[in-house]
């Protein structure tokens, strides 16, 4: 008997991953967003001022693509840097007025797109995949040496490793 990779558990995330990324792109299409800006809007909305280093860390990413994704949403109007007052070798980002606005978008675009992924599925089982799809990010993150992501909570507030 051969092995079926499509029977795989990797190979059906690998499959819901693109399904996500297409409707993803059709969703923040109409907002004038690539997937992946709206993760660099969300971040400075939460800390405004980040450096590039810092975005990069908190999207998990190489700089180069901060800096491709930062001057995407710089022309766009969407973000602006500025240098930094302590140190005039770095540059922080902010968001704009504009970009502080596309919030609201990115959220209903987002709140869009959870409920097409989860139709179907009870408040229980949503909880029980996020809880399985931390469990193989945290796996796949040790083996790989990235950033570990942080364990998912309980209800009961323990985490779940």
């Amino acid at each position: 008997m051969s092995f079926s990779y499509r029977k795989t558990v990797t190979f059906q995330l690998g499959q819901a991953a693109k399904a996500h990324r297409a409707r993803s792109t059709s969703h923040l299409g109409r907002i004038g967003l690539h997937p992946g800006q709206e993760s660099v809007l969300k971040a400075l909305n939460e800390e405004d001022g980040q450096t590039m280093g810092q975005l990069a860390s908190v999207l998990s990413v190489q700089p180069p693509t901060v800096t491709k994704m930062v001057t995407r949403l710089s022309a766009q109007g969407l973000v602006k840097r500025q240098m930094s007052d302590a140190d005039g070798r770095l540059a922080r980002v902010h968001l704009t007025e504009e970009g502080r606005a596309r919030i609201a978008d990115v959220d209903k675009a987002w709140k869009r797109l959870e409920k097409e992924a989860v139709a179907g599925l009870d408040e229980k089982d949503r909880k029980r995949l996020r809880k399985l799809l931390n469990k193989v990010e945290r796996n796949l993150a040790k083996i790989s040496g990235a950033p570990l992501p942080p364990a998912i909570e309980d209800d009961d507030g323990l985490e779940t490793d």
